[in-house]
């Protein structure tokens, strides 16, 4: 099996492998490291250990260097560069009129690129501000359009939760996420409420989705039937999935209502596919 060690790059929680090489390494340290982007400098955030070839994605690269005091220091001078850089870039695109917007922009290692992130609603003709910032910058210069969920990674924030945006800190990879999700947890179908930063649907939906999924099996729907624990007969108005409780709405002998609460194991309902079901005690 071979032997690699795991690297992360400035700005994403993913860990890639590259050949561990004959290099002694420690948590957090520097190293230099060939991309499809040329070199990279990178961090090291796994020691070295044997994987099985399963594992690996691709051609694994080797480490090319353990990183030294003066890649370091370039390092930081390419990081430091990057707020100017935006300012003027930015200022060429207002002035160039193009419907985009630059989210972010990068120096490669060597300083013989510079990538320039933006988002924007369709194709963009960006051929002439190319050789508009080719003129500023003495580099050559890429231009790369990225979709609202790659910003959101990039830029990062707090989501609704007060915790930073998961693709920012910790998702190794973008969730498949449905609408179907959020109505199997009860949720309002309200934007505001299920979007995150980018606009689409929050990653965190599919954390729990198999809990929901699995216990909405074992519940009546809302709306339905059920027979209380004295006999009564009631609807379902809403359902509390992590308790396991079901809100039921009771007329009375005067034609008032009332809502009560009574954990799942207490009342008794039709199953959903309609079969008999005996852990939902089926009336």
């Amino acid at each position: 099996m071979p032997k690699v060690v795991g690297v992360r790059f400035k700005k994403t929680p993913k860990v890639y492998y590259f050949g561990a090489e004959n290099y002694d390494y420690v948590l957090g340290g520097g190293v230099i490291v060939e991309t499809a982007r040329g070199l990279e400098y990178a961090t090291i955030s796994m020691l070295p250990v044997e994987v099985p070839e399963d594992k690996i994605v691709g051609t694994l690269k080797p480490v090319v260097r353990i990183a030294s005091e003066e890649d370091k220091n370039r390092f930081e001078r390419l990081e430091a560069k990057r707020d100017e850089t935006m300012k003027i870039a930015s200022e060429k695109v207002i002035k160039s009129g193009l419907e985009m917007k630059l989210v972010d922009a990068k120096y490669t290692f060597d300083e013989q690129k510079l990538i320039l992130y933006f988002t924007a609603e369709g194709r963009v003709d960006f051929r002439e501000l190319v050789r508009d910032l080719a003129s500023v910058f003495h580099v050559r210069i890429e231009l790369r359009q990225i979709g609202s969920r790659d910003e959101c990674k990039m830029i990062g924030g707090l989501g609704v939760c007060g915790r930073p945006c998961c693709c920012s800190d910790h998702n190794l990879d973008y969730p498949r996420v449905t609408i179907k999700m959020a109505k199997n947890q009860g949720l309002a179908l309200n934007p505001g409420k299920i979007n995150g930063l980018c606009g689409n649907l929050m990653c965190c939906l599919e954390y729990e989705n198999e809990y929901y999924s699995e216990v909405n099996k074992l519940m009546p729907k809302v709306g339905s039937e059920v027979v209380l624990p004295d006999g009564t007969k009631g609807n379902v108005s809403s359902l509390n999935q992590l308790k396991k409780t079901v809100t039921v709405k009771v007329q009375g002998k005067d034609d008032t209502f009332s809502f009560c609460e009574y954990p799942l194991d207490q009342i008794k309902f039709k199953a959903k596919n309609g079969a008999s079901d005996d852990d939902a005690k089926e009336e």
